[in-house]
């Protein structure tokens, strides 16, 4: 199944897209379970209550997690050139995370914001990313246990100002509206095994990135049982696993963000999420 979250005559919901049309879960479902993590939360989107289907031009797509409680981010997952000016990092050992603001990232078909001062508006680059949707409670789990905790997928472009990046990882990759993520979950039990999943990011009609989920140094499991020896991951909480060689700081010269540019990442099983750069 694939879950989506959306705006239609004012009113936020959420519910299934089957056919190209979303199906919103009824008004009385809605107010036991008013947003899509408290479904995922209370195990019941196997029995969401369905109502009409609505054609997708007439409703707004929103984050597929409006107001995500944790959004982690792993970087260097990936071998690949260091798409920042300087000192390139060695290969990880461990994960290398950090986080993200929620409203840093934009929905499918959301307008990208450039960033207005310098040097991150000549440094405005692009990276598409494979998402997971923890779906229960993980504290403390085994990588064995782990992907049992996986709701399902989402797809990335985690947008990042390299001349910022240099100052610090969260200055670079925080800039208001510099990324986006969606457009809707695609579920475990609908999706590829993360491995086999493959990426395309597209800038207008360039591909810049093609990779394999199974090309990431650390898997997915590996991420989780990591993240949960931190904090406790909950329902609705997203990771983005990294993203692969061809960001635009990789090139020579390098290959950034302008206004008008449309970036668009494919995910095999997951979609297409597409913005443009405002």
């Amino acid at each position: 199944m694939r879950f989506i979250s959306f705006r239609f005559e004012g009113q936020d919901c959420y519910g299934v897209l089957d056919g190209g049309k979303a199906f919103p879960v009824t008004k009385d479902f809605l107010g036991q379970y008013p947003t899509l993590v408290s479904a995922i939360a209370g195990r019941v989107t196997e029995q969401l209550e369905l109502g009409n289907s609505l054609e997708l031009s007439d409703v707004q797509i929103l984050t597929p997690i409006p107001d995500p409680e944790k959004i982690i981010c792993v970087g260097l997952n990936y071998a690949k050139k260091y798409p920042v000016e300087g000192q390139a990092p060695s290969l990880p050992t461990e994960p290398v995370v950090f986080a993200r603001f929620k409203d840093t990232l934009v929905a499918h078909k959301e307008s990208l914001q450039l960033p207005k001062i310098s040097p991150a508006s000549e440094s405005y680059d692009y990276e598409g990313e494979i998402v997971a949707v923890i779906g229960e409670t993980a504290w403390q789990v085994s990588e064995a246990q782990a992907l049992s905790h996986v709701f399902g997928y989402s797809i990335m472009n985690e947008g990042s100002a390299r001349g910022y990046q240099k100052h610090s990882v969260h200055a670079g990759k925080n800039f208001y509206r510099s990324g986006s993520w969606g457009p809707w979950i695609t579920s475990v039990n609908d999706a590829k095994q993360i491995e086999e999943m493959e990426l395309e990011t597209w800038v207008n009609d360039e591909l810049r990135q093609k990779a394999t989920g199974g090309q990431m140094i650390f898997s997915l499991d590996k991420i989780i049982s990591y993240l949960s020896h931190l904090h406790p991951l909950s329902a609705g909480d997203i990771i983005a696993t990294g993203s692969p060689e061809g960001s635009g700081g990789t090139f020579k010269p390098p290959k950034f963000l302008r206004s008008g540019d449309t970036v668009c990442i494919k995910v095999t099983s997951l979609g297409t999420l597409i913005n443009k750069v405002n």
